[in-house]
Order: structure tokens, then C-alpha cells, then sequence
């Protein structure tokens, strides 16, 4: 019986979106996201379980293609039909967007505040978007106070997680059953709450439930003494270490090993803290790791908002938020007993270590800490890159390698050292 409705309630959700060629698209604003797109698409950016391009692909039973930046082109191609459902990458799907969207006609398109969210067009119309030649008429309808999650600057990752992961266990527990959890753990709410994946593992830990969902994806484990509250997401083989305390908001991202004290945290994939340490109101992107006691500061004493640096003014600007922490792209790592400051940006293929503060905003491909910065030369980042992803059965491939390069080269004007070197 529970077969037959759930093909039942699949035939019911089928639309024009289902199976049909999504292209998701970076939009003008997409700087705002740095670091942690220079090395992906927008809607390659982790946020609740699923990555914003997976939420579309799991809703629509279908493959998703990109409009990104060009460098990134050969690793994240594009996919062009007759009919093209063109969206914005920062976008995520909930149920009545998805309906709007696929009501849409050929040359229609749906907007908010003068930004394009989403559009259906014919070959034609998408060639002629893509030369920036002039569109045939295309009517645009304004969404108005629509609900959905729209990530737009980096620190949306971590406040809008909850919300996200929320969404996020809706739709892949749906009309499905849980593993068992043992019986070693201690569950505070509604076990309902609590999805457990194939083949992961939870012992002698506690799950609390009561305000939020705990998922539990395929192959992770919780490791005993653990202490966990949802909303929490830990993907497929991820790893919460001995005696963690993972607060609300928690994103574990697959492949990623966590211990310590983390609150309200997203970490993407492959990246680690595996030992005690506090990390707060952050992001930490794909193959970082955080060495042992590592902490950051997520409040100022003042308790004043946080400013945050920004790619787009190159300068520091107001996040309007009292709590912001540490957003690292790709590739960074820490030594022990390192500290961050509140609302500190660290770029792409950083080696952070010393005692002491370092500055606010490390530019991609730096070497040092508070005492000083040199450049991490590309030749050591891609050893150091090679070596880590080896430990987990990955190649380092030639498209992630000129990626590299052409991050390097294009934010060598955030280091002054590179300048001073030079004259």
C-alpha cells in the first residue's frame, strides 16, 4: 500500500519541469559570494542537506547544467534544448516556486525586485541571451512575496540553514522509512524527527529532536558521547567525532569529519575539524582543514553587527548581523591553536599558522598568520591539494588545476606583497 501511494503522490507532482533541461545561471551579483565561488557555480554552494543544484535536480528528476563564469566552463558545461528553463543560481526550489515556475510558457519569465529568477525559453531566445543580442518579447511576471530561500551573500549560507534543512529533510524522508536508531542513544522529541540513512552509525549518543529534524545520511557515523540538536544535517559519510556538541543550524557536509563545538555551520564537503575547538556562524568550503583548537570569534565584545569584507567594494561592509563568524573557500588550512576573529574572510588555497589574530581578510593564496604574509606559491597549494584528495581515493583533475591557476593570477591585486615584491 505504501508503494502505491507514493507512486500515487509522484504522478501527482509531476510537471513540465519534470525531466525538462535546467540551466542555472550566475547572475550579476554573484561576487558577493566570494570566496567561496571562485571555484564553482553558485548553485554548487551547499546550504540545508542538498547543494542548491541537487534541490533542483532531486525535485525535478533531472540533470542540471550552468551559465557560470568562463574559467569554470569545461568543469561545469552547459546544455542547451528546444525548451530551456533558465534559472537563477542563488535560487532555491520550494513548492510554490516549483509551481510558478513550471506554469511558465515559452518566452516567460518570473522576477523579484527586477531580478531574474527564472525564465522558459526556446533555443532561438537562449542563443541570442547568451551573444547579448536583443530578446524577442518576453513577458515578465513579478513573484512578489513568494516564499524561498535566496542565497546572496555568504553568510546567508548559515542563516538561512535551518529553514534550509528543514526543506531539505521533507523531501528525501517523503513516504520513506528510517533505519533503527540503537538503542545506546538517548532521543529528546519526536523520533520521527530523526532519519537515519543505510548503513550509518549512531552509539551511545544524544539526539535532540524537540525544536528541529537530525538527518543522518548513508554510511556517516556519530562516534559515542556525542550531544546533538537539530536542525542537523550530517550527509553521507560524514563523521561527528567523540563527545561533540554540534548545535542548531549544522550543516556536515559529505565526506567531512567534525569534532569540537560547532554551532550554526556549514561545511561543504571533504573538510575537516576533527578535534576540539569552537566554530561558529560559519562556512567553511570543500578540502579545508582545521587544525586542532582551532577557535573563531562569531560575537564582538561591543556586541555591535559584524562587518564582513566584500569582494564586490573591496572593503569591509555591514553584515547587519550580530553573530558572523569564519567563511574559508577551497583548499585553506590551519595549524593548531589558530584564532579568527570575528567576520574574518579567508580565500582560496590559504596556509594559516602562529599565535596571535590574523587580519580580517586573507586574500587567496597566502602564507602566514598574525606575525605576517607571504604567497602560498601554486606549485606547493597544488602538492598540498594533491596529496589530501589522494587520501580520499580523488585525482586532482586537470580542469581543477587551471581553475587553480586562474584564481591565483586574478586575485594577486589582494596581495600587497605580491606588488611590493615586484617593484
Amino acid at each position: 500500500m505504501d508503494q502505491i501511494k507514493e507512486q500515487e503522490q509522484v504522478k501527482k507532482a509531476k510537471t513540465p519541469l519534470t525531466g525538462g533541461n535546467i540551466i542555472l545561471f550566475d547572475d550579476e551579483k554573484r561576487d558577493a559570494l566570494l570566496p567561496l565561488v571562485f571555484t564553482r557555480p553558485v548553485a554548487e554552494i551547499r546550504i540545508g542537506i542538498l547543494t542548491i543544484s541537487e534541490k533542483w535536480e532531486k525535485r525535478c528528476q533531472t540533470k542540471v547544467s550552468y551559465i557560470t563564469q568562463e574559467y569554470l566552463n569545461k568543469k561545469y558545461p552547459i546544455n542547451v534544448s528546444e525548451d530551456n528553463w533558465v534559472i537563477n543560481g542563488g535560487v532555491c526550489p520550494s513548492e510554490m516556486l516549483m509551481r510558478l515556475v513550471s506554469e511558465l510558457e515559452i518566452n516567460e519569465a518570473l522576477l523579484q525586485d527586477d531580478d531574474l529568477i527564472a525564465a522558459r525559453l526556446n533555443a532561438d531566445q537562449f542563443n541570442r541571451l547568451m551573444n547579448d543580442e536583443e530578446l524577442e518579447s518576453v513577458k515578465g511576471y513579478d513573484l512578489g512575496s513568494t516564499p524561498f530561500i535566496r542565497v546572496q551573500n555568504t553568510y546567508d549560507i548559515f542563516k538561512y540553514n535551518e529553514k534550509a534543512i528543514e526543506e531539505d529533510f521533507l523531501l528525501l524522508t517523503r513516504f520513506r522509512d528510517s533505519q533503527k536508531l540503537s538503542n545506546s542513544n538517548q532521543v529528546i522529541g519526536d523520533p520521527d524527527n530523526i532519519f537515519i540513512e543505510k548503513g550509518a552509525t549512531v552509539e551511545c549518543s544524544i539526539l535532540n529532536a524537540k525544536n528541529g529534524p537530525i538527518y543522518i545520511g548513508k554510511n556517516a557515523t556519530i562516534m559515542e558521547g556525542s550531544m546533538v540538536r537539530g536542525p542537523l544535517a550530517l550527509c553521507d559519510n560524514g563523521t561527528i567525532k567523540m563527545g561533540a556538541k554540534i548545535y542548531p543550524g549544522t550543516t556536515i557536509g559529505p565526506h567531512c569529519k567534525v569534532g569540537g563545538e560547532v554551532s550554526n555551520s556549514v561545511f561543504f564537503a571533504y573538510s575537516n575539524k576533527g578535534h576540539d575547538g569552537y566554530l561558529g556562524n560559519s562556512v567553511i568550503a570543500e578540502w579545508c582543514n582545521l587544525g586542532a583548537d582551532t577557535n573563531n570569534s562569531n560575537l564582538k565584545n561591543n556586541y555591535d553587527q559584524v562587518k564582513l569584507w566584500s569582494y564586490v567594494a573591496k572593503k569591509f561592509r555591514p553584515t547587519g548581523l550580530q553573530f558572523c563568524g569564519l567563511i574559508m573557500g577551497d583548499h585553506s588550512k590551519t595549524s593548531i591553536n589558530s584564532m579568527f576573529n570575528t567576520g574574518t574572510v579567508v580565500g582560496v588555497a590559504c596556509n594559516i599558522f602562529g599565535t596571535g589574530f590574523p587580519r580580517n581578510f586573507i586574500p587567496s593564496f597566502s602564507w602566514g598568520g598574525a606575525s605576517g604574509f607571504i604567497s602560498h606559491q601554486l606549485d606547493k597549494a597544488l602538492t598540498t591539494a594533491k596529496i589530501m584528495m589522494a587520501r580520499r581515493d580523488i585525482e586532482l583533475s586537470e580542469d581543477d588545476i587551471k581553475i587553480l591557476e586562474t584564481i591565483q593570477k586574478t586575485t594577486e591585486e589582494f596581495r600587497p606583497w605580491d606588488k611590493k615584491n615586484k617593484s
